[in-house]
């Protein structure tokens, strides 16, 4: 049995009679032991061996409910299946195209299977007039436990988690059980994790690899106390997530930069000083894209109202091909910036440090990223230029990563596709430095702008478009135009509650334009605003950057042209 699976069955037998997941919050909330939860996923996994699933199958999950989709994914891993986390259509969304797309899928990944749950369930007509065979969940908690649990390999597919890009060419990145077991394992040790203590908090999707991974597999495999609502109720109402670490003592909790900036908002705003309690708040982990200060700072001077310790702060670095984390910064430091001249880094790729008191620093001439920590344990990282050479200490280059928790590779719809080279090393495409082994990442390598010979990062660009009052929190996305060309520039598209009066757009676009230009020095090629909820975004809640520029390509030409 792999070790994942071991550790698994051995926590519901131990740990798991005592700690649990409470779901249904804030409406129905009701608590479930690990142990109950095994209990459940015994009878799935035995209704769909009876019903002819084989070891080694690939499964395609589509629930909704933390309640449901927990016993789910385990009786897939009892059964020596391999999990694939469908992405949830919404009201919005066309089902004859999430259908088309979803055949897509299943055929890259090999399942002939999909486990319906609620509210999902009312979806089988779709699936059924597609040929696709499908079990509900319902049903299968119903059958008789599974006898005997079937053994897997560290080498077996585990998990094959879709990537955030277009759904229309679909990539799923593939984790084995040993992938699965050396992360997990090495993030529970780096963040010093006290079993049964530590109470984590989490709306994430997990049809997400932070969601599933971190906020699901981590606690049902450890036992730790997890909280868990959907990411539709977070949205419905993003107070909920500090009521609920208030009400049950969260510890360890973790979002992307536009939740903590939001929140943070909506905290300041509250007037009772009594309102929450988030004083045993730990670890609020930042890491599914560059860290936003700014954000972070608005989270952490809301919190102090709160008792929320600002060391709390927990800066990292993950991607789904390492299964999910790279690196943690060290533990209760908070947020540590490292502030270097914007020239050299533009112009050199060096990031050379400017010490405090230096008057720059403030100023436009500087640029600052979060300091994310060391490799966990099993990883090692590197940086290399264009040819592969490695690089120097705080010499920008591409990182490069290599250890047991990195992916073997992708499955794509032209077939398998290989992440590692002969020595084992995978390109994360992530353009980044180090300083004292610690990880700074400056921004993904595809979305670097190049203007007159300086490489423009577009967090930069979307932080100034960010500060503009009437820009919403989070929702400011730099995109790349006629990249690699001469004539490659950048246009700035933002969500903002002042879309639709015209007076009150050109206003804010020239406001836009000016402090960008204050920023980095180089005017945006167009600035468009758009009503709430236009941007293109990933399931964490990222901006697709390269989607929102062919989504509103006309907008952009349109208001270049004005």
């Amino acid at each position: 049995m792999s070790r994942f699976v071991d550790t698994l069955v051995g926590t519901a037998a131990d740990r798991g009679q005592r700690r649990g997941m409470v779901t249904g919050e804030p409406k129905e909330p009701v608590r479930r032991t690990w142990a109950q939860v095994h209990d459940e996923a015994r009878r799935v996994a035995g209704g769909l061996v009876s019903g002819g699933l084989q070891p080694g199958s690939a499964v395609a999950v589509l629930a909704a409910a933390p309640v449901l989709i927990a016993p789910t994914v385990q009786a897939v891993w009892l059964t020596g299946g391999s999990v694939t986390m469908l992405h949830q259509p919404t009201p919005r969304t066309d089902l004859a195209e999430w259908a088309e797309d979803t055949v897509k899928v299943l055929e890259m990944i090999g399942a002939e299977l999909v486990v319906l749950g609620e509210p999902f369930d009312q979806l089988a007509p779709v699936l059924e007039g597609k040929g696709i065979n499908y079990r509900l969940i319902s049903e299968l908690a119903g059958a008789e436990p599974l006898a005997e649990i079937v053994p897997t390999a560290e080498s077996d597919t585990a998990l094959l988690q879709l990537t955030s890009g277009s759904t229309a060419e679909p990539k799923a990145v593939r984790i084995t059980y040993g992938n699965l077991y050396t992360n997990v394992k090495a993030m529970v040790d780096r963040a010093e994790f006290d079993f049964d203590n530590d109470v984590m908090v989490s709306w994430l999707p997990t049809f997400h690899d932070m969601g599933m991974v971190g906020f699901l597999t981590v606690p049902m495999t450890f036992g730790v106390e997890l909280i868990k609502i959907t990411p539709v109720e977070f949205l419905t109402g993003p107070l909920i997530w500090p009521e609920l670490i208030s009400k049950y003592g969260g510890t360890t909790t973790a979002a992307p930069n536009f939740a903590y900036a939001i929140v943070g908002k909506r905290m300041a705003r509250v007037e009772d000083d009594n309102a929450y309690d988030l004083s045993k708040l730990r670890i609020a982990l930042n890491g599914a894209e560059p860290i936003d200060e700014t954000a972070v700072q608005t989270f952490v001077d809301a919190g102090k109202r709160f008792h929320m310790p600002p060391e709390c702060v927990f800066p990292a670095y993950g991607m789904a091909e390492a299964t999910l984390a790279v690196s943690f910064a060290p533990l209760f430091t908070g947020l540590t910036l490292d502030v270097v001249e914007a020239d050299a880094l533009e112009a050199d790729n060096r990031a050379v440090p400017v010490p405090e008191g230096d008057p720059r620093r403030g100023t436009d001439e500087v640029r600052s990223f979060a300091l994310l920590g060391r490799p966990l344990d099993g990883l090692e990282a590197d940086i290399v230029d264009d040819s592969g050479t490695v690089l120097g200490e705080r010499q920008v280059g591409e990182i490069r990563l290599r250890g047991e928790a990195v992916t073997p590779g992708y499955l794509t719809v032209d077939g398998p596709l290989d992440t590692q080279d002969q020595d084992g090393w995978m390109k994360t495409g992530d353009l980044g430095y180090l300083v004292d082994g610690q990880i700074v990442i400056c921004g993904r390598r595809k979305d670097v702008i190049i203007m007159g010979g300086r490489n423009l990062y577009p967090t930069d660009i979307e932080r100034a478009a960010g500060s503009v009052e009437g820009v919403r929190a989070g929702n400011a996305v730099a995109v790349r135009l006629d990249a690699g060309s001469r004539r490659e520039r950048f246009a700035v598209v933002v969500e903002s509650k002042l879309a639709g009066d015209a007076a009150e757009e050109n206003r804010l676009s020239k406001e836009i334009a000016a402090r960008v230009r204050d920023a980095v020095d180089m005017r945006p090629f167009a600035v468009v605003v758009l009503p709430a909820g236009s941007l293109p975004k990933t399931p964490s809640g990222k901006v697709k950057r390269a989607a929102t520029a062919v989504q509103y390509a006309d907008k952009i030409a349109k208001n270049a042209d004005a």
